[in-house]
């Protein structure tokens, strides 16, 4: 939180903010973007604390509680890039992070800029990403594990279907609540920021229920929003 300095006899905010510079590229970025950030003049005592690769190696725990903690306290984090071992190894830290925090909508913003080669041509657009549900959920059972056998006869029974038995499983879910409030957050952006349309991507041709849940979510809060116009496009692989 803001706390009150002396400088040159002037009174200045200082700004407290969690800062994990993550592994890899994650410290070299890190440092560039707080050179930038404190190049703007704003008081800022970065709060340093490691989580993921570094935490599990210093201290043996990939998710320490003294950096959850500072995250609580500051409110505001900065983040490096956290390695996510593929097929293997401790479970993401992102996720593990978005999570813990809710941090329900990831926006990324995609617009080219003139005199920058793009392959696409000139785009702007924002891309809100639902975080939590679905498949980020993290809901899996390995092989060879008796949770994975009582889940697979769950399935088997419920869903007259038969599930190899050299095949591990991954539960997705959606939810009203979690469709409601990403579309929301995505209408509200586009209200806030001057944009005129919201896509709504999505899986329901081959997924009735999950994904058919989130469109007609989606259609639902889309009705709220008389002055931004609405569509749906179901992801389909490029061919």
């Amino acid at each position: 939180m803001p706390k009150e300095t002396q400088a040159q006899g002037e009174t200045a905010l200082t700004h407290r903010i969690t800062l994990i510079p993550g592994d890899g590229t994650g410290p070299e970025i890190v440092d560039a973007t707080r050179r930038a950030i404190e190049a703007t003049g704003v008081a800022i005592e970065w709060d340093v604390h490691d989580i993921g690769l570094p935490a599990l190696q210093k201290l043996g725990d990939p998710f320490p509680k003294s950096a959850l903690d500072s995250i609580r306290r500051n409110k505001v984090g900065l983040k490096g890039p956290l390695t996510t071992e593929l097929g293997t190894g401790m479970r993401s830290v992102n996720v593990a992070l978005r999570r813990e925090f809710d941090l329900y909508a990831n926006l990324r913003p995609a617009k080219t800029y003139p005199g920058v080669q793009a392959p696409m041509g000139n785009i702007d657009l924002v891309v809100v990403r639902e975080n939590i549900e679905d498949l980020y959920a993290g809901i899996e059972f390995d092989l060879g594990t008796p949770e994975l056998a009582r889940v697979r006869a769950v399935i088997e029974k419920e869903a007259h279907t038969k599930i190899r038995e050299d095949a591990a499983i991954a539960i997705k879910y959606i939810s009203v609540m979690g469709s409601t409030r990403i579309v929301k957050f995505a209408f509200d952006y586009a209200v806030a920021n001057g944009r005129r349309k919201v896509t709504a991507v999505h899986k329901s041709n081959i997924m009735k229920f999950a994904d058919g849940l989130f469109l007609r979510i989606a259609r639902e809060v889309a009705q709220l929003y008389p002055t931004i116009e609405f569509e749906d496009r179901a992801a389909e692989p490029l061919r």
